[in-house]
């Protein structure tokens, strides 16, 4: 089963795996590069956001219903290097918080995009 998940880190994918409600699947788990932030996952209910950046070496997962999700954009980055070196990035709007993660590749922030927006759609 976890060979049809998208998935970047088999650590990652069983991380969001133990934290699953009855019935909930997961759509993907995908690594963020930059300061701050592990990964995101993204499952029939929910994404899960892991923050890194707090103070201590202290870990914090994120859930964000998709009601909770007011807007998401996506912000490609391709480089003069090509799409090699190139990485995307979306924004999160949840109530004045957003969460921005960002991606190495643009394919998998459009992912995510299509993917939230899919669900905050049906909301």
């Amino acid at each position: 089963m976890a060979q049809s998940i998208p998935h970047d880190r088999p650590e990652q994918l069983k991380q969001i795996q133990s934290g699953l409600m009855p019935g909930e699947q997961i759509i993907a788990v995908y690594d963020a590069i930059g300061a701050g932030t592990g990964f995101l996952g993204l499952t029939n209910q929910r994404v899960i956001v892991q923050d890194k950046s707090f103070i201590g070496k202290k870990i914090a997962i994120t859930s964000i219903p998709y009601s909770k999700i007011t807007s998401v954009s996506v912000v490609s980055n391709k480089s003069w290097a090509g799409s090699f070196f190139s990485s995307g990035s979306i924004a999160l709007n949840v109530g004045t918080h957003v969460y921005e993660v960002e991606f190495r590749g643009d394919e998998k922030s459009h992912h995510v995009h299509n993917v939230i927006l899919h669900f905050i759609a049906k909301s």
